[in-house]
């Protein structure tokens, strides 16, 4: 049997999400002067502005998008886009791979009762084919698979200048991969994510494009206050210079500054990249020369840098029955939880039993090499449990 490890990661914070906090955090370092304040003072207003501008800039967002806060986490702001973009006399497509797709094709099916839709969807670990897309659809997709760990590889299959809007649920990958903005209409994304920010607030990224079908098209369904972004058959323009459709956290909001602040100051979306790349290449590794081991996601280039997913495989546990199995990773996490050397790594509920280690940029190298020797402990201490 492995014998048991002796260095332990300093941060064992490996959530898909909520995330670690970026190295250093601590709430000390958030400024305070909004807090107790209205989010439509001066103060409030510029600060939630100031998360925007921040956005923008580490993001690489052009000019003539708007960029805006909005309730209810990346959830919120992409049943907006769903709620105001599409209009059931046009095609549309939703795609899914992974848990959070599935709830996007429901929203389209149950809630909005598009007739003119397409659904596609593939198993874990797969990408359905989106060529089949015609450019002519609204579509609406999952970048990266939260609880897959499948990404899109690239954006070949959407046509500059298609006709369709094109609605992207980003949440994952956003600050971990680059954005082809020129063929992205709506992009949403939840502090909480990649920037290991506190939640409950979404990020809406709107192009021209989606800025004129907003205007254009009126819902046939209610609209909630939280999904309003017109105002006199125009786009609300203050929603996107801080004036906020709720009341915001400003806890939250200076939580996210922080982090923007710490990512601008390593180097912006190109060093978090460069340590999310860094981070997968040390789990994806360690994955392959593991035989009993086997990432969720076969085809390399498909495989994401941030939730990086994987299931177990070989002789002893293909030997036990499915609820045997199903308790493996968990056995593992909960082991390695009360140990204090890793916190919140098991599969998601609904993916097949897996673990899932985040990589993203605010973890550091140095834990994951730790980390991964511990798995390997725990793990052979069931099978010589068994």
């Amino acid at each position: 049997m492995t014998d048991m490890p002796t260095l332990k990661p300093e941060r064992p914070f490996f959530s898909s999400g909520p995330t670690a906090k970026f190295p250093g955090w601590s709430l000390d370092k958030l400024k305070t002067e909004s807090l107790g304040r209205s989010h439509r003072s001066g103060l409030g207003k510029a600060r939630l502005k100031y998360a925007i501008d921040l956005s923008r800039e580490l993001l690489g967002v052009p000019d003539d998008y708007l960029v805006g806060i909005m309730p209810a986490s990346d959830t919120g702001a992409l049943e907006c886009a769903m709620w105001t973009m599409l209009d059931p006399a046009r095609p549309a497509t939703v795609a899914a791979w992974e848990s959070f797709g599935n709830v996007w094709i429901q929203d389209a099916v149950k809630q909005l009762k598009l007739p003119n839709l397409t659904t596609l969807d593939a198993d874990y670990g797969e990408i359905p084919d989106l060529a089949s897309i015609p450019q002519e659809n609204d579509v609406v997709f999952t970048w990266n698979g939260t609880t897959s760990g499948a990404k899109i590889p690239n954006t070949d299959w959407l046509a500059p200048g298609r006709t369709g809007v094109t609605i992207n649920d980003a949440t994952s990958a956003i600050f971990a991969m680059e954005m082809d903005w020129a063929k992205l209409d709506a992009t949403t994304y939840s502090w909480q994510k990649v920037m290991g920010s506190e939640a409950q607030h979404g990020m809406l990224v709107l192009s021209p494009k989606a800025v004129q079908r907003i205007e254009e098209y009126d819902p046939e369904w209610p609209l909630p206050k939280l999904f309003r972004l017109k105002k006199g058959g125009k786009i609300n323009t203050g929603i996107f210079e801080g004036a906020t459709i709720n009341t915001p956290s400003m806890l939250a909001t200076e939580d996210y500054i922080a982090a923007l602040e710490w990512a601008q100051a390593i180097g912006g979306r190109k060093a978090l990249f460069e340590r999310a790349e860094a981070n997968a290449k040390i789990v994806t590794d360690w994955i392959e020369a593991t035989p009993w081991l086997r990432n969720m996601v076969p085809d390399p280039a498909q495989r994401t840098n941030t939730g990086v997913c994987f299931v177990f495989q070989g002789d002893w546990y293909e030997s036990l029955s499915a609820d045997e199995q199903a308790a493996v990773p968990k056995k593992i996490a909960k082991q390695l939880e009360e140990l204090n050397v890793g916190y919140d790594f098991n599969g998601y509920r609904d993916a097949p039993p897996s673990l899932r280690i985040w990589c993203g940029g605010t973890v550091e190298q140095e834990d994951l090499k730790r980390l991964l020797p511990w798995i390997e402990w725990a793990y052979e201490g069931l099978k010589a449990g068994a």
